[in-house]
């Protein structure tokens, strides 16, 4: 009944994504021949659908994540996936790839594919979830090093402007060959995530007694992986760094639903669609002719509730 009515919700939330922005547009006027149809075809429904899309695979993606290190701070970041697709954005960005059809997104997606082969081959056989988050860790800082050695060095200004726009991460201006690229990635990607569940489940008892189940913790992490960097990676690659969502989303659906990992996974990836399509129909409807951006956004509602979580867990330790 809750994932009905998750569902619920991200149905009535993608449809306010439809109708919300600058120009309000009525459901009577998303088929119309004239301007208000052109727009409904050609931005809202294509924003809709990658607002949609990002949202669940950050949300679904911390839930995993969070389930796997067992630690309720984790999220795609932890693990470096993000850090590294928007390093190769920026490259692309930076060398002036962004002039052909596939540069930018092609270059996000090395990142992460680069990141994904990294991460294995520093935890090995043996790493553990600890492994596992030194590993992210060591990736995300050197990425976000790189990614600002490349802005000191940009060639001139409006380089370095439209580097630092992108990584703010936005859905403004994004179309259906944007949908095409991002959503065959982030479908394999989230199929594999979700077929982790009772593996993570079996985690729970530890590492050794998941082996007695019949579980390998290694084939594991290597589909945790595959899966967060496929989806991600492509959720990066079209819509630049959307922060937060991985980590916020799971700690609001275990109060609904359950701490057993994998019935967190579902309502995770349906909650993230609801709060990212919220969120980016909000950045449109901000006074002005121009948008905040919605990772922008993302960080104001993310960093208020990083230190309540903060907060409750010092009270738990003490």
């Amino acid at each position: 009944m809750k994932i009905i009515a998750l569902l619920a919700l991200a149905i009535l939330a993608f449809l306010l994504s439809l109708a919300a922005g600058k120009v309000w547009i009525n459901p009577t006027d998303w088929f119309s021949d004239g301007a208000t149809g052109w727009i409904m075809a050609e931005l809202r429904l294509p924003r809709a659908i990658l607002g949609c899309s990002i949202g669940a695979v950050l949300g679904l993606s911390g839930a995993v994540l969070q389930g796997y290190l067992r630690n309720p701070l984790a999220d795609p970041t932890v693990v470096g996936v993000s850090s590294s697709a928007a390093l190769g954005g920026v490259t692309a960005i930076f060398l002036g790839l962004t002039a052909f059809p596939f540069g930018l997104f092609g270059s996000a997606m090395i990142g992460g594919a680069l990141a994904m082969i990294l991460l294995v081959a520093m935890t090995g056989r043996s790493g553990g979830p600890l492994g596992f988050i030194l590993a992210g860790m060591v990736l995300s800082t050197l990425a976000g090093s790189l990614t600002a050695f490349l802005i000191s060095i940009a060639p001139n200004p409006f380089a370095a402007s439209e580097i630092i726009a992108w990584l703010m991460g936005a859905l403004t201006d994004r179309g259906m060959e944007d949908v095409e690229r991002a959503l065959p990635f982030m479908i394999v990607g989230s199929a594999i995530l979700l077929g982790t569940g009772r593996g993570l489940d079996a985690l729970t008892l530890g590492e050794d007694a998941a082996r007695t189940l019949g579980f390998s913790p290694t084939r594991q992490r290597w589909a945790i992986v595959a899966g967060v960097g496929l989806a991600v990676g492509a959720s990066v690659a079209v819509s630049g760094v959307v922060g937060f969502v991985g980590l916020i989303v799971p700690h609001f659906m275990r109060s609904l639903v359950s701490e057993r990992p994998s019935a967190l996974l579902i309502p995770s990836a349906l909650g993230g669609a609801i709060l990212t399509l919220l969120a980016d129909s909000l950045v449109r409807l901000t006074p002005g002719a121009g948008e905040v951006r919605l990772g922008i956004a993302m960080a104001i509602l993310g960093a208020p509730f990083f230190f309540i979580l903060l907060t409750r867990i010092r009270r738990r330790a003490s």
